[in-house]
């Protein structure tokens, strides 16, 4: 048996459970673990696993003296402590790319239900109506689509695009002009993105830079056309800016599966009849579940035993870990 412990604090696929057994690792299982108790116990441990609900906080940080290395299966780190987990040497890992596809194509998914109307044609015949005049859609074919943030998953969504023959814009600081051009995107700021798309979705991560990236501003400068998509994170879109431009009809629709406060409690936005939701699914597949429990069991399972460093998100801990 390895001398080192995890604790896995959420369901994750059993992939990941079996992995590190194989490594020899001890592992606990307590995807019911309360707030409480996992400040209490962690401790005893070496490296935690956990998706979105765990809040790695300071306080758990830093109650776990023995802990070295902090994984999400998932992409986005937004729940844990990353400048504590930073100044204690603790490496923090996600799974970069595991779930990608799952989620352009829940996009999508998303898209096509916004442009069709199909929540409520859905809601309608259930409810015994036969009323076709009432839910006319557009196509996709020959619209704009702009695209905030081009990493995996915003890739992954223009090339999808393309293929219904939509003309992607793309917003993205961090992308070189030139990878622009390969993916076939023309290069927007933020501002002219909003004047000319008629769809237009979101693949950015929820930090300080991106916090209410999108505001009122950008919706009064905005089509009324617009149907506007979410499957990155809740806080990146303002939701009282959205409500207001959704209610008045200054833009179309919006398709949400992230809120600001999840799940979404008195959430104004969900009394809306132009509002598409779903309950944070984008990565919500077997095959994505599968495939971040297995990247992330191998990732802290390498780190611990080998100090490999695939996936990192904290590099800058790596020399005072291998001095």
């Amino acid at each position: 048996m390895s001398s080192f412990k995890i604790l896995i604090s959420e369901n994750v696929a059993e992939i990941c459970v079996s992995k590190l057994l194989e490594k020899n690792f001890e592992v606990a299982y307590r995807s019911d673990i309360s707030a409480d108790e996992l400040l209490d116990i962690i401790r005893d441990f070496h490296g935690l696993i956990v998706r979105s609900a765990t809040k790695v906080t300071s306080e758990v940080i830093q109650a776990g003296t023995k802990l070295k290395v902090i994984g999400r299966a998932g992409v986005g780190i937004d729940n844990i402590d990353l400048d504590t987990a930073t100044r204690k040497g603790i490496a923090v890992f996600n799974a970069a790319s595991a779930n990608t596809l799952s989620a352009a194509e829940h996009t999508f998914a998303l898209m096509l239900a916004l442009a069709r109307d199909i929540p409520k044609a859905h809601i309608s015949i259930h409810n015994g109506e036969w009323n076709r005049s009432a839910f006319k859609g557009v196509e996709l074919f020959g619209k704009t689509l702009g695209i905030v943030g081009l990493g995996k998953i915003g890739r992954e969504v223009a090339t999808r695009a393309q293929a219904f023959k939509m003309q992607t814009l793309g917003c993205d600081p961090l992308i070189e002009t030139g990878d622009f051009e390969r993916l076939g995107v023309e290069e927007c700021d933020l501002h002219e993105l909003f004047r000319r798309s008629d769809f237009m979705t979101v693949h950015v991560p929820l930090i300080a830079e991106t916090k209410h990236l999108i505001t009122e501003e950008h919706f009064a400068i905005a089509k009324s056309s617009l149907r506007i998509i979410n499957t990155a994170r809740g806080g990146v879109i303002d939701e009282s800016a959205l409500f207001r431009a959704l209610e008045s009809g200054r833009i179309a629709a919006a398709a949400l599966d992230v809120f600001e406060e999840e799940p979404p409690v008195n959430n104004p936005l969900l009394e809306l009849e132009n509002v598409v939701t779903t309950p944070h699914l984008a990565a919500s597949t077997n095959e994505a579940q599968e495939k971040v429990a297995a990247e992330i069991a191998e990732s802290v399972a390498n780190f611990l035993l080998e100090k490999r460093t695939d996936n990192i998100i904290n590099a800058q801990i790596l020399d005072r870990n291998t001095a």
